[in-house]
């Protein structure tokens, strides 16, 4: 069993943190399109941003920052323009946004990160944010996280949030976090933000190091439609203020607070799979047998992104020959006659020769995902073996539907 329970409260459960979501109308929707989240104290930040060349400003703007400084106490939000892609104008944009909210905080500008989702190739609208900054200020409330988690999402169809508890040193440690994220997803973050609070003392090396290692094992390991974005953005910050020992090097309490944040940024990812535009249903693969870990992500995250495994999912058709062709061109070698697929508990290919199975029961089981509960029922399972190594690995991803040409057809008409 886990080391941790899960609790209420999401980015503000963890001590001394406080949230806020308004509405500014930088959405042409009218929905909420600003955030804030604010640490009582300087916390230690880390981040893990997009790969892309093509990157937004927000995303130069905390590079550059947390190069200067282990540490933040706010983090900025909008959505509505990504503002990417929108040349020296989108910078100034970004450092008046930062010191904009300082101000209104009454901190140094440099303890500020910023995030932007939206349309690419539109600046923000900075009448809209400057007019919005005092509201959302006062807005800001240890119970904020849920407007908070409204005001980042785009094209999402639910908020996205978490928080576990666990215990070091005999006293309380927790974890919390929001994201959003619903396309343009792809390994190699996705157009995803993510934002993580902790009230551990970690030191920034460590903390740095935890939320790569997480990222990989979980936003970098989930993909809906193969794009990545220019605004991809995973924050975390850790303020210390469970009154702790700090976690200086790496032992059991590192491990626990590791795995803790794993878990956190397990779940926000792969809600952002399931709420992938248009999909029915969860997918998620489990590849063992590997030579090494990384290994068994790399064919996983190929299976999961595959679009003859994504329609074969909507389409309700147990065809594990897709996801064979899919194992066998991610790059990683194997030798064929160890290949095993199963779907659920249909067992599909054993030692590279396809078995009998019940086909249209398969198909049910398909059927019954895409009906199933939000994030429990609702997973399509798929585990695959190619050895005997011990590595292992899982990425989740979604089915492709013929809502996701719609969606994207229309974006900006």
């Amino acid at each position: 069993m886990a080391d941790w329970q899960k609790i209420t409260g999401g980015i503000t459960a963890p001590r001394g943190y406080q949230a806020a979501g308004i509405t500014a109308g930088l959405k042409p929707s009218g929905l909420p399109d600003l955030a804030l989240i604010f640490s009582d104290v300087e916390a230690i930040a880390a981040g893990v941003f997009t790969t892309s060349q093509v990157k937004a400003a927000c995303v130069e703007y905390c590079r550059q920052r947390l190069q200067a400084k282990h540490s933040a106490r706010a983090i900025l939000c909008n959505a509505g323009q990504a503002n990417a892609a929108t040349g020296n104008q989108g910078w100034i944009d970004a450092l008046e946004s930062g010191m904009a909210i300082a101000q209104a905080l009454s901190i140094p500008s440099e303890s500020v990160l910023l995030a932007s989702t939206g349309v690419i190739g539109q600046r923000i609208k900075m009448d809209a944010l400057r007019s919005g900054i005092p509201k959302l200020v006062a807005a800001l409330s240890p119970t904020g996280s849920d407007a908070a988690a409204a005001a980042i999402i785009t094209t999402d169809l639910v908020p996205k949030s978490i928080a576990l508890e666990t215990t070091i040193g005999d006293r309380p440690v927790r974890i919390g976090g929001i994201a959003k994220g619903s396309g343009m997803i792809h390994p190699n973050m996705a157009t995803m933000l993510a934002f993580v609070t902790c009230d551990a003392a970690v030191s920034p090396g460590l903390w740095q190091q935890m939320l790569a290692r997480a990222a990989d094992r979980s936003f970098n390991s989930i993909t809906v439609d193969g794009d990545t974005s220019t605004n991809d953005s995973l924050i975390a910050l850790a303020n210390g203020q469970s009154r702790t020992p700090a976690i200086t090097e790496w032992g059991a309490e590192s491990d626990k607070l590791e795995a803790m944040l794993t878990a956190v940024c397990q779940h926000l990812a792969k809600a952002i799979a399931r709420d992938g535009e248009g999909a029915t249903c969860l997918i998620e693969v489990e590849v063992t047998g590997a030579h090494d870990e990384l290994s068994a992500r790399q064919i996983a995250k190929t299976i999961a992104g595959s679009s003859l495994v994504k329609s074969a999912i909507f389409g309700r058709d147990p065809n594990w020959g897709r996801i064979a062709a899919a194992a066998g061109r991610a790059g990683v070698p194997f030798e064929q006659e160890n290949l095993q697929i199963k779907l659920g508990n249909f067992l599909m290919l054993e030692n590279g020769q396809p078995v009998p199975f019940d086909r249209a029961a398969a198909s049910a089981y398909l059927k019954q995902a895409a009906t199933g509960a939000y994030l429990q029922e609702d997973t399509v399972l798929i585990s695959v073996s190619v050895g005997n190594g011990y590595g292992t690995g899982k990425a989740w991803g979604c089915d492709l539907s013929y809502d996701y040409v719609r969606i994207n057809a229309e974006y900006t008409t």
